[in-house]
């Protein structure tokens, strides 16, 4: 990311200044400059020899260290080593040293909030190191993990990203893995879930619309420390899986919003086969033809109302009547009632909790 940035800046300083420019690490490679050819290539010059004369004429270049020894020393050459060259990269190399500054001590930063989500840090450390890194210890902070499925080539998902949260100070955006970005967002006091979700809702459909890049949120709990972090990161992870067994057709799962399906994730599968038997004594879930099943489904999402599922399905109130009475010669569970519903509602979950477990281990379980 650095790397980049010194590009961008190299790029615009040598059009007003027509001279070639380059910026080398500290072993010596230069990682950016106005000659690409030169991208890579090892210079033959020592940061030591520099620092002790301020400026180094090597090569036809003039050089001058800039950044720091703890967070990184980079060298600036400016072509020339007339007069003009000296001034010129003592000048330059005060912006491009605050740059490195900055990007240093967010690169610290980042890097210990993701040992912290990763479970590297000790406990007793995390307070410590977060005070001398000037992180805000106790306000409210939140995980969304952003799991991606496809993205075109040369997409930089972690520019894009970086454009939706700008405030480096306070939001953190981590890369786990290709597919996974972790964004651990500051919010302020009294922010709820409905606000988070429509956050990574509009994030979703943009990154899909304008650039062609399909992903899944999950939102975490709200903490408010940084030690619980690694809390808000897990109970994110858990409303992916829960969303991909339970609610495949959202692209945002917010664990808060996950009801009795977080419960049931959480069953031991002997538990939820015990309790399938139990429920369903006359027959298994699957022995429920798919007509029987779909009038289930729609009498749960018009909430046990007749005459509004009836219209749904375009069908007579006796029709819809005649099926529920056939469910309960069936099953022995009354769907007008309303513990019944509640048991057949739970049993359907627990019955595609136990499908996924089994794809998932390979039948095995």
């Amino acid at each position: 990311m650095l790397n980049k940035f010194f590009q961008g800046m190299v790029s615009k300083m040598s059009g007003s200044l027509e001279r070639d420019i380059e910026i080398t690490d500290n072993c010596l490679e230069i990682i950016a400059g106005t000659r690409a050819e030169d991208h890579g290539k090892i210079r033959d010059i020592g940061f030591a020899e520099i620092s002790t004369s301020d400026t180094l004429s090597r090569d036809g270049y003039t050089y001058k260290v800039f950044g720091s020894k703890t967070l990184g020393e980079y060298a600036l050459g400016i072509f020339g080593s007339d007069e003009v060259a000296v001034k010129l990269v003592n000048l330059l190399s005060v912006p491009l040293g605050a740059a490195a500054k900055f990007y240093g001590e967010k690169h610290s930063k980042s890097k210990f909030v993701k040992n912290i989500i990763l479970d590297n840090v000790l406990p007793g450390d995390i307070l410590i190191k977060a005070k001398s890194l000037k992180i805000k210890e106790n306000v409210d902070r939140v995980c969304i993990i952003l799991h991606f499925s496809s993205f075109p080539e040369g997409v930089e998902v972690m520019d894009l990203i970086q454009k939706v949260f700008p405030d480096g100070s306070k939001d953190f955006i981590i890369s786990l893995s290709e597919d996974e970005i972790v964004v651990v967002k500051e919010i302020g006091k009294g922010i709820e879930s409905k606000w988070l979700e429509k956050l990574a809702s509009s994030l979703i459909g943009t990154l899909a619309t304008e650039h062609y890049v399909r992903c899944v949120a999950g939102i975490g709990t709200i903490v408010s420390s940084i030690e619980d972090v690694r809390d808000s990161y897990c109970s994110a992870q858990v409303a992916l899986e829960v969303r991909k067994v339970f609610e495949t057709e959202k692209v945002v799962a917010v664990y808060n919003q996950l009801g009795i399906a977080r419960l049931i994730y959480q069953l031991p599968v002997s538990l939820c086969n015990v309790f399938l038997k139990e429920v369903f004594k006359k027959c298994t879930v699957d022995a429920i033809d798919n007509e029987l099943m779909f009038t289930i489904n729609k009498f749960f999402e018009n909430s046990l109302n007749i005459s509004e599922t009836a219209r749904k399905l375009f069908v007579h109130r006796n029709t819809l009547v005649y099926r529920i009475e056939k469910i309960k010669r069936v099953t022995g569970l009354d769907l007008r009632d309303f513990e019944d519903s509640i048991v057949f509602k739970v049993a359907l979950m627990v019955n595609k909790y136990l499908k996924e477990s089994r794809v998932s281990s390979g039948g095995r379980r």
